[in-house]
């Protein structure tokens, strides 16, 4: 489905075209992800007429600036010092200043601290809005052509095996194609760890986006793994598009299976078994376990 405006016969397009007002409010502006041609004109607008940039390194965001010709107050604001900086940018607002919020590369609030000052503002009654644009996950989504009516995003997977195995275990039999981001020194161990965990499925591997040396593997993860292992892992950023696993409608009889496995082995190995076999979340097995071993023998 795509964005309607308004009726092409009868639409004023120049209405659309709405000049910036100084409104002091938090605005999220969406900075390129690569190709600098992605910025939209609304944002360069705003940036340049923004009191003051809130952003996650001072120094990439005033590189950006410094090639758009923009010059603009910067304010650090990241997973560091996100709990002290809030209040002083709240407090910007309430004095009536404009200011913007970028990320690194994207869309702000996509894996960084941003949504929990959306959340106080909004709590606060200040004004919040957001300027669209550039997105690594919905762009190598684009690419994968994989499907994508039902999607989840993770985000990075944790750096140990056992941690990324259990996130991944838990998406195992959910009918939606999987978005992470994954670092170049993490990506043979994660894409060994996808094909323990979800199997041999289809997979894109998406690298270096909107950027001068863009690429797309596609092919099972087994394909990408042993292409992964012939030619070794190439340099940029990565993002991974998996595909949907079958969602599973039988019942499954979780007391059985926790008593049958507890008669062979530890309450804690019963757990990370059944994890693995049922694609259940660990909570819910772990409880119910720890429920079924203290009961009395009948």
């Amino acid at each position: 489905m795509t964005d309607m405006i308004t009726d092409s016969s009868t639409a004023d397009f120049e209405s659309l075209i709405q000049p910036i007002q100084k409104t002091a409010g938090l605005f999220l502006v969406a900075t390129p992800i690569g190709n600098l041609r992605d910025i939209t004109l609304r944002a360069l607008d705003i940036l340049k007429a923004a009191d003051c940039v809130a952003c996650e390194d001072t120094r990439m965001t005033g590189k950006l600036l410094s090639l758009l010709g923009i010059k603009q107050k910067l304010l650090p604001y990241h997973e560091h010092n996100a709990d002290t900086q809030r209040p002083v940018i709240i407090e910007r607002i309430k004095q009536g200043q404009m200011v913007a919020l970028v990320s690194d590369a994207g869309m702000p609030l996509i894996s960084d601290p941003g949504y929990k000052l959306v959340r106080d503002c909004a709590m606060q009654n200040l004004y919040v809005t957001s300027l669209p644009g550039a997105n690594a996950p919905l762009t190598a989504l684009q690419l994968s052509a994989l499907p994508s009516d039902h999607f989840s995003f993770l985000g990075f997977l944790p750096s140990k095996t056992k941690a990324r195995q259990e996130i991944l275990s838990q998406w195992k039999n959910v009918p939606s194609t999987i978005i992470l981001f994954e670092a170049g020194s993490r990506l043979e161990a994660a894409t060994q760890d996808i094909e323990i965990t979800l199997g041999d499925r289809q997979m894109a591997l998406v690298r270096e986006l909107t950027k001068k040396f863009e690429e797309v593997w596609r092919g099972s993860v087994s394909d990408i793994r042993n292409r992964l292992a012939e030619e070794g892992v190439p340099k940029g950023e990565f993002v991974l598009v998996i595909d949907r696993g079958e969602e599973i409608h039988e019942e499954i009889d979780l007391d059985a299976l926790i008593k049958e496995q507890l008669k062979s082995d530890t309450l804690k190995g019963a757990v990370e078994v059944l994890v693995q076999k049922t694609g259940l979340p660990k909570k819910q097995i772990y409880n119910r376990a720890l429920e079924i071993k203290d009961e009395p023998e009948k």
